[in-house]
């Protein structure tokens, strides 16, 4: 049965590393004789398991696997296309858009998209120039635009992974500021060449909807986020110590609010939170359902649940 309806995901992947050694980023932890113990079968499992995930989100509306996937924590290449290639996906038409970052841990964005529905025509990043109090460069990763058509309709997307709250909140909140200033730069150079464009922004923003760094972004450019209705007492996309966060968002241009023939709109947004992406048992039950705890192997997806939204096409 064919629907009307689009699935357009963001999932943060925990660290997909391969097992192989990077000499010139910091990989050591993801490595088979590492404390981790990250071996290739280990490697296999996640692979499978995220596949699993990414086939199943939006499909009881969408009847389809999702036409559109941003990524975070991808390590390569290689490791988007053992993912595309795994059982639960290696039959769906999945491409990709990838570019290496300069994050030193070396994990970065990626997009990944169906190619019976979406056509790629432009693709660009846009550094984050940051800098420690000494004065040296602090390697982070790059913001990915994909421009494209999704069913002959123009169309946006810009992936984020924003700086993390490693030093503390506040402490680390200029940075994340600088991320929204850096994304807002992209915007307007994308409505620089069509005022009029359809811009879908997602990602793993390490700041919440109601955080300075997300409603900038809001306001700046009149962007509407359905991640403010969603995040709850209950409810997030992550949890750390026993809260819900809802740091990975999808945001978009008022204009997917406008109903016109052979176009696509806004129809819903919601939290990819099913029961088997969740811990089943212990203390942490409910949580995501993650592959490691500190250094201690768990076996599951990520540690963050992934988010969507469902655009419509009249």
């Amino acid at each position: 049965m064919i629907t009307p309806y689009h699935t357009i995901a963001f999932y943060n992947l925990e660290n997909l590393f391969d097992t192989f050694d990077d000499k010139f980023t910091f990989d050591d932890d993801f490595l088979p004789n590492s404390e981790k113990n990250w071996t290739e079968k280990r490697y296999r499992k996640k692979v499978r398991k995220l596949g699993y995930a990414i086939s199943n989100i939006g499909v009881k509306t969408s009847k389809k696997y999702p036409a559109i996937v941003g990524l975070a924590e991808v390590e390569n290449k290689l490791v988007i296309d053992d993912l595309l290639n795994s059982k639960f996906l290696k039959d769906k038409s999945y491409d990709y858009v990838h570019y290496d970052s300069p994050d030193e841990r070396g994990i970065d964005v990626a997009m990944i998209y169906d190619t019976t529905v979406f056509e790629v025509i432009n693709t660009e990043v846009f550094p984050l120039d940051l800098f420690d109090e000494d004065g040296s460069r602090d390697y982070t990763r790059d913001i990915l635009m994909v421009e494209g058509k999704l069913n002959d309709e123009l169309m946006y997307f810009v992936v984020n992974h924003w700086p993390s709250r490693r030093q503390g909140a506040e402490e680390s909140e200029p940075t994340r500021l600088l991320a929204s200033a850096k994304a807002l730069e992209v915007i307007s150079k994308i409505k620089s060449g069509n005022q009029q464009a359809k811009i879908i922004i997602m990602g793993d923003f390490n700041d919440g909807p109601l955080n300075k760094s997300v409603k900038q972004l809001v306001h700046t450019e009149d962007l509407f986020n359905p991640m403010e209705e969603l995040k709850s007492f209950f409810r997030g996309s992550l949890s750390h110590r026993r809260q819900w966060n809802l740091f990975d968002q999808i945001l978009f241009t008022t204009n997917f609010f406008e109903y016109q023939k052979g176009e696509h709109s806004f129809s819903k947004a919601d939290i990819f939170d099913r029961e088997f992406l969740r811990q089943y048992k212990g203390k942490y039950r409910g949580n995501p359902f993650r592959t490691f705890v500190g250094r201690i192997y768990k076996g599951g997806y990520s540690d963050h649940f992934p988010v969507y939204i469902h655009l419509k096409r009249s």
